[in-house]
């Protein structure tokens, strides 16, 4: 294959860390990969820029207060086409496309066939 004619699109844009204490988490990966990790903010979710991680992510704790989990997102240029695409496949909604203004994204969720949870982000 010839260089540049292999564009890859939806490439992984965000990465998401969730556990029970943020504080732990932020200084556990900060000290293990050097991420510098801004967490000033009420809901103490940590901003992994992506100049420290390859791609930018974030740190936090779980609202509801479960065991935590790991979510990588895509970024899709069409978040609703790319979700009904996922639910075609077999895939469940986890959570459905979701503008938060102060990201100046839309995210979603969804449940592969086998259960993982894969987010959705689509730049506004």
């Amino acid at each position: 294959m010839s260089k540049g004619k292999n564009k890859m699109s939806n490439r992984v844009s965000w990465f998401e860390i969730i556990g029970g204490d943020a504080d732990r988490l932020h200084r556990f990966y900060a000290e293990l990969f050097g991420w510098k990790i801004d967490a000033n903010n009420e809901m103490k979710y940590g901003m992994v820029s992506d100049g420290d991680a390859g791609i930018g992510g974030g740190i936090g704790p779980d609202p509801q207060g479960g065991p935590g989990y790991v979510t990588v997102y895509i970024g899709v240029d069409d978040i609703k086409a790319a979700m009904e695409k996922a639910q075609q496949l077999g895939a469940t909604v986890v959570m459905p496309p979701t503008t938060i203004p102060e990201f100046n994204a839309t995210f979603a969720q969804f449940a592969d066939p086998a259960g993982h949870v894969v987010g959705l982000t689509q730049n506004s």
